[in-house]
């Protein structure tokens, strides 16, 4: 394996929304020694020299190494509450970074300088910078699977390389994004159209888990950014995800089969769930449009690597859009599962600036030394919160309407990655991993959740804000703009978190208050938080925000020694629904009750609540999607009870 590239492009100027007096300025740099690394070739490593590579550098384990005793110590001793940290000058300053205009502050942590230091003496002894670098340089890091970890090369630029096993992966992925590009433009350019010859406006991407919660995030992200707007003029982007078919009549809702695209997003086109709600708006399409072939070669394309069933299916092999088993589906935002919906509703330069930033921060992660590297930092001080301090929930909090999405994104990117309970030889790990993740944009989580992180456990939480709204509205006679109102909620949260309100402020606030009720008033603080300031929330910052998490959540699996690109506690559910598909289909067949099924199908509890679910939707009449098609899924239940025929190629 080798790897060379040229030297990372300059990114666009972002100006810091804080004084740079007070900030740490760190700029992108090629690496952590000044110059790009490069490796001599050597062909593919086998799987056991892969995984004796990684194993190595999670030997010793974790919990083994002399700073994870000496930070578990640490962590048992008193520490000053966060009103007193915060009143340290010199320590507030050590706990401030900027880098490509994103603004890190972590002064609110429950950390002292002296924790700080251990932190990086426990990324050192893990040999955080060898694992960071293993992945960058393709390296089969995914033990379990035996891959590669290149989603980072999904955002490099067209004049870099990258070499695995023989193969540019660069250059492959540009040639899928020049596809994107000109597919993408020819659809909204009209030189492309549907069968009826209209133009195609409304585009409903399908598919679930990373297919879906990435792209929609970047999507709601971008709706309401001015130039974006100004690029979806006229268009519509929606996205199917659930089974559930009240979640297809929600995304066929008012649409027009003639100007209506579907983007069938699933790597193996098997996808159980993906695949169903694709053969249904494929029965909506002809039920609109008719039987002819170009119905379907016009109206659906896919992003998959199955050619051969994606060709089955009817769609054209020229309209399929591939990418590689070394790109995660909760990392795949960056490949033709993102950028093909959302080039088509934005144009293909909106799509270029967001990798952009991306890049920006790959670069920084690989390249800046730790103690300055952003992702590094934010992952440490989860490991600190979650490990060692036994915080095991984590909030983040956007203030930024457009950002609503992020937290379920970054749900599934963190708890998928690190929910593992084995190391990387496959042995227990015997303490706690993986986040709770949640989150809701402010000020609206002030009037749900907020109740509980002031008065209730403790909960780390993640402030998100930016300078520049999307959408600044100020009205006259207001002593603030709408943007600035929800600032102020930003900035006085975390300090409210961190000093708290004592008994004694509670009275001197409220004089006469009776004793009984003070403490409902008290609020303990010292509560830890961090808060990120973004410059402003176009395409550019909300690829340089997902990057960041992303390479967070990579740096807590490298501490902890586990491996975050597997997802092997998806499978057994789907197991089990399999076998639960095949016997209601047997029972509704047969007409036999479930009890029938015999003792060893299912225990108990499952044939009871199967037998309830059974009778109410025998009892219900479904009508036939042919007569509906506002409502078509309906058209499944009634196949129950009557002698229904799907299109003949189902």
């Amino acid at each position: 394996m080798a790897f060379v590239t040229s030297a990372p492009a300059a990114a666009p100027a972002a100006h810091g929304c804080v004084g740079s007096g007070l900030l740490s300025r760190i700029a992108p740099s090629p690496s952590r020694s000044g110059t790009v690394p490069a490796r001599p070739g050597s062909g593919a490593r086998t799987r056991a020299g892969a995984a004796q590579a990684m194993v190595m550098m999670a030997d010793p384990k974790p919990h083994e190494l002399p700073l994870w005793r000496t930070l578990q110590a640490h962590a048992g001793q008193g520490r000053p509450h966060l009103k007193d940290m915060l009143s340290d000058v010199p320590r507030c300053i050590n706990m401030f970074r900027e880098v490509d205009g994103v603004v890190l502050d972590f002064s609110r942590q429950l950390m002292t300088q002296e924790t700080q230091r251990l932190l990086m003496e426990l990324a050192h002894q893990s040999q955080l910078e060898k694992k960071i670098e293993a992945m960058f340089q393709g390296d089969r890091i995914n033990i379990s699977e035996n891959r590669a970890v290149l989603h980072t090369a999904l955002r490099m630029a067209k004049d870099q390389s990258l070499v695995v096993d023989g193969q540019d992966v660069v250059k492959d992925v540009h040639a899928v994004l020049d596809q994107v590009k000109m597919f993408s433009e020819k659809i909204r350019s009209g030189e492309l159209r549907g069968a009826t010859g209209k133009k195609l406006t409304q585009v409903v991407a399908i598919g679930i888990g990373g297919s879906f919660l990435g792209p929609a995030f970047v999507h709601t992200a971008l709706e309401t950014e001015r130039s974006a707007q100004q690029a979806a003029a006229g268009r519509t982007l929606r996205f199917l995800a659930n089974v559930d078919p009240e979640d297809v009549s929600r995304a066929l809702s008012g649409l027009n089969a003639e100007t209506t695209l579907f983007v069938v997003i699933s790597k193996t086109f098997t996808t159980a769930e993906t695949m169903l709600n694709a053969r249904t708006t494929r029965a909506w399409l002809k039920i609109q449009l008719g039987d002819a072939p170009e119905v379907i070669s016009k109206h659906m394309v896919a992003v998959s690597t199955s050619l051969e069933k994606v060709s089955a299916f009817g769609i054209a092999q020229e309209n399929t859009f591939g990418f590689w088993d070394w790109v995660g589906g909760r990392y795949s935002v960056a490949s033709a599962v993102g950028v093909l919906p959302l080039a088509l509703q934005y144009g293909y330069d909106m799509v270029e600036s967001f990798l952009t930033g991306m890049r920006s921060i790959d670069e920084h992660f690989r390249s800046a030394p730790l103690h300055n590297n952003l992702p590094v930092l934010m992952g440490l001080i989860s490991v600190w919160n979650h490990t060692f301090l036994g915080h095991h929930v984590n909030a983040i909090l956007p203030y930024d309407q457009a950002l609503s999405k992020f937290p379920a994104h970054i749900q599934q990117v963190s708890m998928e990655s690190n929910g593992k309970g084995v190391f990387l030889d496959g042995s227990p790990v015997p303490f706690s991993t993986g986040e709770i993740i949640f989150g809701e944009p402010g000020t609206n989580g002030q009037h749900s959740f907020y109740q509980l992180i002031h008065q209730g456990r403790v909960v780390p939480v993640d402030f998100i804000g930016v300078c520049v709204g999307q959408q600044p509205i100020y009205l006259p006679g207001e002593p603030v703009s709408n943007h600035d109102e929800l600032m102020s909620n930003f900035f006085a949260q975390a300090d409210a978190l961190a000093y708290g309100k004592t008994p004694q402020e509670v009275l001197a606030s409220e004089p006469g208050l009776p004793a009984e009720l003070v403490n409902h008033k008290v609020f303990s603080g010292n509560r830890p938080s961090l808060s990120i300031l973004l410059p402003r929330l176009e395409a550019y910052q909300v690829g340089q925000l997902l990057a960041l998490y992303e390479h967070r959540v990579a740096v807590q699996g490298f501490i902890w020694g586990i491996d975050s690109f597997d997802q092997w506690g998806v499978e057994l559910g789907k197991q089990l629904a399999t076998k639960m598909r095949r016997e209601i289909s047997d029972i509704r067949r047969d007409g036999r009750d479930v009890s029938a099924m015999g003792k060893d199908s299912f225990n108990y509890s499952t044939t009871r609540l199967l037998r309830s679910y059974l009778a109410s939707i025998t009892e219900s009449k479904a009508l036939l999607y042919k007569d509906v098609f506002t409502s078509p899924f309906e058209y499944f239940q009634a196949c129950v009870q009557e002698s229904c025929e799907l299109p003949e190629d189902e």
